[in-house]
């Protein structure tokens, strides 16, 4: 029965990891899609969050059999449920990529008020944060999990220079107003998807030590 039950965990380890890689193939989609102002690839992003979704689903029915069939205790119990915790994180930093999608549908028809430099950034360091929280929860490391939280102060930095930046553009030029303000709803969804990744930061602590606590 252990050895039934370590199988089951390990596949569940392996879909967790492939939907991380599907997070992070969505804000590299959901940017370059905003960047290059591509409208096919904008609706791509779309479908893809589906697929998402979907293991999401597949991955928490899986652990719902777990409990219900293995009865784990102690740390096996707080693997499922970090388990279910991190997929949860997962999937609505799919939602904020599509929400990020959605807000370039909308700009594409307009060039763009200004090169795009710090959201790209902020998206570089959000995707890095999600590789390392897979990262972590695969080795149970701890420091690089506390390491996710630096990495949200760096996101935090650069989306507030975004908003005063874009802020003191619209006083000067209030034509530019509509497309600033999507540009800062697109700052504050890539803050969002840092914001979760801190959260799967918290969970593995939890997970290795037992303590819940916030890390930033």
């Amino acid at each position: 029965m252990r050895s039934q039950f370590n199988n089951q965990l390990k596949d569940l380890n392996v879909k967790l990891i492939k939907m991380g890689a599907m997070v992070q193939e969505i804000i590299e989609m959901t940017i370059k899609s905003l960047t290059t102002l591509d409208l096919d690839l904008a609706k791509e992003v779309v479908v893809f969050d589906d697929k998402i979704d979907e293991l999401e689903l597949e991955i928490e029915m899986e652990c719902m059999r777990l409990l219900a069939l293995q009865q784990p205790m102690a740390r096996d119990l707080r693997v499922i449920g970090t388990i279910m915790k991190i997929i949860t994180d997962l999937e609505r930093m799919g939602d904020n990529a599509v929400n990020i999608s959605k807000e370039t549908l909308k700009i594409c028809e307009d060039k763009l008020i200004k090169p795009l430099v710090d959201i790209p950034r902020m998206a570089k360091l959000s995707e890095a944060m999600v590789i390392k929280c897979l990262d972590a929860f695969m080795k149970e490391d701890i420091e690089m999990a506390l390491e996710v939280a630096q990495d949200d102060d760096a996101v935090d930095e650069i989306y507030e220079r975004i908003y005063f930046e874009l802020i003191e553009m619209m006083i000067e030029d209030p034509s530019i107003i509509q497309q600033a303000t999507r540009l800062l709803f697109i700052g504050r969804y890539l803050e969002r998807i840092a914001d979760h990744a801190t959260n799967i930061g918290e969970r593995i602590i939890y997970m290795v030590t037992g303590e819940l606590k916030e890390i930033n």
